[in-house]
């Protein structure tokens, strides 16, 4: 399925699917969890939109407050709005607390309340909307532990520990950057990953090609290039797609660029991105991936600060060479609203 992570204060659904000529089978909305009732207005209005369409929902949860926050009561309100817009005929697939694995949210790199949450949810959804399902997705783990954010593990903590797999009492990449925080596979129906071309090395903000074969190399752990050597990250397409038969989503991804900044054009860093993910050879090698989602955003980023312009529908030009490209092997439109389960 081909999906949008839509700046949706900006930009309605309809309207970018006339302006790319091409209706996503997906789109992304952001919450925050427990929502309140500004939130909840926010995503009724976000499925209304979606139904209308004919599409499916990723429903993006974002614990602001913390997993203790998530509580029974904000679960089964979660649950009954889910089996409502269900009925309405909105697939709703729930990604809950992405990118865990991080340093920079609330629900950092807290792997055993992360699971207890993720599971009470996941019961809830099962249990009361079975229209919908759930998905796990970590970033990707090169540059693991993502030392200096906010909320990175600290050192002689439980969490600490578990996250500590080779057991050398520090956090480094030969630590596992994924399984500590799998909340298994009963509570599993989608696996996804948070796959970004940032540039080519640290600190980022530089206008530059992506590699050729990045992709595919960060999806299978075997990456080492500009960026650095990131073959420690273990294979996270085998052990969490192919080995436990889940469907595999790419919920976030895009082509870092800088306007101003010299280097490559938007053009060039945009396109050499998206033929990666739309290659023929990506359907072939990575048959359990059903999810793309473009980041469709110009927005402040605090790891350069300033501002980046990740879409691929900005520019007409860009816009156009983008929904040429776009593979027969993905699903548009319609056809993406009715299977929440992949």
């Amino acid at each position: 399925m081909f999906g949008v992570n839509l700046d949706w204060a900006n930009q309605s659904l309809a309207g970018y699917a006339a302006d790319l000529g091409q209706k996503p089978a997906v789109a992304v909305s952001f919450t925050d969890f427990p929502y309140d009732g500004a939130d909840r207005a926010n995503l009724q209005a976000a499925v209304e939109q979606v139904r209308g369409d004919g599409q499916s929902l990723l429903l993006t949860l974002e614990p602001r407050d913390g997993l203790t926050s998530v509580t029974d009561g904000a679960v089964e309100d979660l649950a009954a709005d889910l089996k409502d817009f269900n009925d309405a005929g909105v697939p709703v697939i729930v990604r809950f607390a992405h990118e865990m694995n991080g340093s920079w949210y609330a629900w950092s790199q807290q792997p055993k309340a992360y699971i207890k949450a993720f599971r009470k949810v996941a019961d809830a959804v099962h249990e009361e909307a079975p229209g919908s399902s759930m998905m796990w997705a970590p970033n990707y783990g090169g540059g693991y532990p993502f030392s200096g954010g906010k909320h990175a593990a600290r050192t002689g903590t439980a969490d600490f520990r578990l996250l500590d797999t080779d057991g050398d009492g520090v956090l480094t990449m030969a630590d596992d950057p994924y399984a500590p925080y799998y909340p298994g596979d009963a509570a599993v129906d989608w696996v996804g990953m948070s796959l970004y071309h940032w540039g080519s090395a640290h600190p980022w903000g530089e206008n530059e090609v992506p590699e050729p074969g990045k992709f595919a190399d960060q999806l299978t752990g075997t990456y080492d290039g500009l960026g650095g050597d990131d073959t420690p990250v273990p294979d996270f397409y085998a052990e969490y797609a192919e080995e436990r038969g889940k469907p595999l989503a790419i919920p976030e991804t895009a082509a870092l660029y800088v306007e101003d900044g010299g280097g490559a054009s938007e053009a060039e860093i945009k396109q050499a991105w998206w033929e990666q993910l739309f290659a023929a050879e990506t359907a072939r090698d990575f048959p359990q991936l059903r999810m793309l989602n473009w980041f469709e955003w110009h927005k402040h980023e605090t790891e350069i600060g300033g501002d980046v312009d990740w879409r691929a529908a900005g520019d007409p030009g860009i816009r156009t060479a983008f929904r040429d490209a776009l593979p027969a092997w993905l699903r548009f439109g319609a056809a993406g609203g009715t299977c929440p389960q992949g």
